[in-house]
């Protein structure tokens, strides 16, 4: 605990620093260490460019930046758990402020409903339902009857109007037929041209009667 005192600030009154207070502290050690990651990294590869450089003339001073590298190396794999860690914390804080605010937001909004229904009654509103249904019937009623075609006098059997009519279709066709006598009749003209005259016997006729006639005489 006092370690996470001296990292948000500590604080003398003993009231723990809120969610976004907290949040905000750790995205900062976030950026310090990110930096001195970078900068560890570089260390690194000017280490081993040394190391590389001296390999062969000077053994001692490559050796020495061998060991340095190791070290920085070792440094950066600590920073790397560190901000593993941290973001962990990070995002646990922003959920559970999350969490806070939304439990806040329903509060208020119960609250609120429950204040709006403090002065309805539920026997008053299905009252107020039953009301608003008979009056729909009712309307319902209203428009139905003036949609009703109104006929003053007019009862009529719809039997005897379709004899009458039937009668009257009668009547019309026999007119019709009446109208139509042989005057009205037109007839086929007389064709211009004569008739075409009988055929003459043929050839082969004649020559069997022939041969007929020269056969009874011989006889």
């Amino acid at each position: 605990m006092a370690l996470f005192g001296k990292l948000f600030g500590g604080n003398k009154g003993g009231k723990g620093p809120s969610p976004q207070e907290a949040i905000q502290k750790l995205r900062e050690t976030e950026e310090m260490l990110t930096k001195k990651q970078e900068f560890l990294e570089k260390k690194i590869e000017q280490e081993l460019q040394i190391a590389k450089k001296n390999g062969v003339k000077n053994k001692r001073a490559a050796l020495q930046a061998l060991k340095r590298k190791k070290r920085y190396e070792k440094q950066l794999e600590q920073i790397d758990g560190t901000l593993s860690t941290i973001e962990f914390q990070r995002e646990a804080l922003e959920n559970a402020n999350t969490n806070t605010e939304v439990l806040k937001n329903m509060g208020y909004a119960a609250k609120a409903m429950k204040s709006a229904h403090a002065d309805m009654d539920i026997d008053k509103v299905d009252d107020l339902m039953q009301d608003i249904n008979e009056q729909q019937e009712l309307a319902q009623e209203i428009s139905d009857a003036i949609s009703k075609p109104v006929c003053f006098g007019e009862d009529y059997d719809e039997d005897e109007l379709l004899a009458e009519l039937d009668e009257l279709e009668q009547e019309e066709l026999d007119k019709n037929l009446l109208d139509i006598g042989p005057e009205n009749v037109p007839l086929p003209n007389v064709p211009s041209t004569s008739l075409p005259s009988r055929p003459a016997k043929k050839v082969e006729d004649e020559d069997d009667m022939d041969d007929l006639q020269r056969w009874a005489e011989a006889m």
